[in-house]
């Protein structure tokens, strides 16, 4: 297995409009592309926008939504990989012949489609619904897994990727910069963007703060390090919607160090090359191996009745509720 360059990206999206976001992505895809990374990844539905969606109706969510893999978007997307020679990750809402909705994030590479998840713990809007399986495919002889957001807090998941054989973790996000009942947490006053080029100090507080990086930094590296593998964690930044987030896209390696990040106030691409030996020489490699599931496995396994509890949309949502 060859050492691989991996770009994670962070912009400002634009609601609803897939032409603009995706002459984004093929703008960074190039400048990823042009400085050697074989591989780009992009955040949570990248292609649509992400927070405007919690007030739409099923039939506007309909409306945006695509078929994969013959849906616009993904065609365009493959073109862009074409075009520039890279593979690239991002996401979008998609839609099946049944009306059903999903959250849905994409490999694509030069031949077309390479994978595709659903994000299995959806809240944004209650006509979404959640995914049934885990991902893990083959890129460059590197075996790679998709989490998105919120799938990432719930630390089975990331343990049962890895325990499938991912290496890589891919971890789109739409995330910080919004209410919670932890200390510190809340939303960054849009302003502080709007203003960032007189005050970029201000700015930088907020973002890289309890209401931002540094809660990210409570947990995200953990899951790296536990697992033994590489995560490429990738947010937007800037207004997404009515809201302000604050990007800092990172490559995690599997001592839990970061090694590339994106820490411009603006549209912005970090590189990393990661390294097969890291992962035999982590902590989380030997962990792996020392693990004694005949202890805990029915403990795991235990029933449980999934609800998930978003502050900051002031509701819950129970799995059981959520089919359509």
């Amino acid at each position: 297995m060859e050492k691989l360059r991996i770009a994670t990206a962070q912009f400002e999206n634009r609601s609803g409009d897939k032409h603009y976001n995706l002459s984004i992505i093929r703008e960074l895809s190039e400048k990823a592309a042009t400085a050697g990374a074989d591989v780009i990844s992009f955040h949570e539905c990248s292609i649509t926008g992400y927070t405007f969606a919690r007030n739409l109706s099923k039939e506007a969510l309909l409306n945006i939504a695509e078929y994969i893999p013959d849906g616009p978007s993904i065609r365009e997307l493959i073109a862009i990989a074409q075009d520039c020679n890279i593979v690239v990750l991002a996401g979008l809402f998609e839609k099946d012949h049944e009306d059903h909705i999903y959250k849905a994030y994409v490999c694509v590479d030069k031949n077309g489609l390479v994978a595709k998840f659903r994000k299995l713990h959806p809240f944004i809007n209650p006509h979404i619904l959640p995914g049934d399986k885990y991902v893990v495919f083959d890129l460059y002889g590197w075996k790679c897994g998709i989490l998105i957001c919120y799938d990432n807090n719930i630390i089975e998941n990331v343990r049962a990727t890895t325990l499938l054989g991912a290496e890589i973790i891919f971890m789109p996000h739409v995330t910080m910069c919004t209410p919670s009942t932890r200390p510190g947490a809340g939303f960054v006053d849009p302003a502080l963007w709007h203003n960032r080029e007189n005050d970029p100090t201000s700015l930088r507080i907020e973002f890289d703060g309890l209401k931002g990086r540094a809660w990210l930094m409570k947990w995200l590296p953990a899951r790296a390090y536990d697992n033994g593998i590489y995560v490429v964690f990738s947010n937007p930044v800037g207004m997404d919607d009515d809201q302000l987030k604050n990007g800092c896209s990172m490559i995690i390696d599997p001592y839990g160090d970061i090694i590339a990040e994106c820490r411009q106030l603006s549209n912005d691409v970090a590189i990393a090359v990661l390294n097969p030996d890291n992962m035999k020489k982590s902590g989380g490699h030997r962990y792996k191996n020392a693990r004694r599931p005949d202890l805990y496995k029915d403990i795991i396994g235990q029933a449980n009745t999934p609800e998930q509890q978003v502050v900051w949309l002031n509701y819950s949502l129970p799995f059981a509720s959520r089919r359509i």
